[in-house]
């Protein structure tokens, strides 16, 4: 079974959140990146996983530059065979989508995190399943393979929802899917002889971009009510929180 998984760079998670050139973008002055959670501790564990346990490859793929490599790397540390970046500074989501479908065919399985801690939009798969017109399940917290079947369970409102679907097969993992994995020293130095190709970005548009950033107002100052004036803290509620 061949493996392709979706990995995204994405800064630390207690970075400092400041933006530059007329809050056009990102500054990233002194902030560490890492490899997005929901791609590390969900989909590639869990597709290194199925590889050891049915055999076959797990391949990584990242649009973006050549800073992006050390990412990468730690996807071949952590059990990845091989690797692909698409060399370049991808401005939307479905530029990052068609470049991947670019690179997809041929693979049994494709695995994405929910969502990357920046921006939260979880559409990057959805976008690659249509692109390469495949089936789709998003959040799943548990994936079993049985030959050709794959058995996806998520969370639903009340309880969970167990799918069945035919690879191959686009899915997003979300907490559940698989535990955390630490690199051991084999597999940090055995990455650095694993392939990583870089390939040139395929033509496609950047359908939607982002023209400008702003950060939430900051949280008021707590009041503190007196527990014997319940009609003090009735009325604010009413007027100034307005949720009664």
């Amino acid at each position: 079974m061949k493996i392709l998984v979706c990995i995204s760079k994405t800064p630390e998670t207690t970075a400092k959140i400041a933006f530059k050139d007329g809050n056009t973008a990102y500054d990233e002055n002194g902030v560490q990146f890492i490899m997005n959670p929901y791609d590390e501790w969900y989909a590639l564990v869990r597709a290194v996983e199925l590889k050891e346990a049915n055999g076959g490859s797990v391949t990584a793929i990242n649009v973006g530059p050549a800073a992006n490599d050390v990412v990468i790397r730690k996807a071949l540390a952590i059990g990845a065979d091989d690797a692909i970046r698409v060399d370049a500074d991808p401005q939307s989501a479905m530029f990052v989508a068609k470049q991947i479908a670019a690179q997809a065919q041929g693979y049994d399985l494709i695995l994405t995190g929910k969502e990357t801690i920046d921006y939260n939009g979880s559409s990057v798969g959805a976008m690659v399943a249509e692109l390469l017109d495949l089936p789709y399940i998003s959040y799943g917290t548990n994936l079993v393979i049985a030959g050709t079947t794959a058995t996806i369970t998520r969370d639903i409102e009340g309880g969970e929802e167990i799918s069945e679907a035919g690879l191959p097969l686009v899915i997003s993992a979300a907490k559940g899917m698989a535990e955390q994995k630490i690199p051991n020293m084999r597999g940090i130095m055995m990455a650095k002889r694993k392939p990583l190709n870089v390939v040139p970005a395929v033509a496609a548009d950047d359908l939607a971009v982002a023209t400008s950033f702003s950060l939430p107002s900051g949280k008021s100052e707590v009041k503190m009510i007196d527990p014997d004036n319940m009609d003090e803290l009735v009325r604010l509620l009413q007027e100034e929180a307005k949720v009664l």
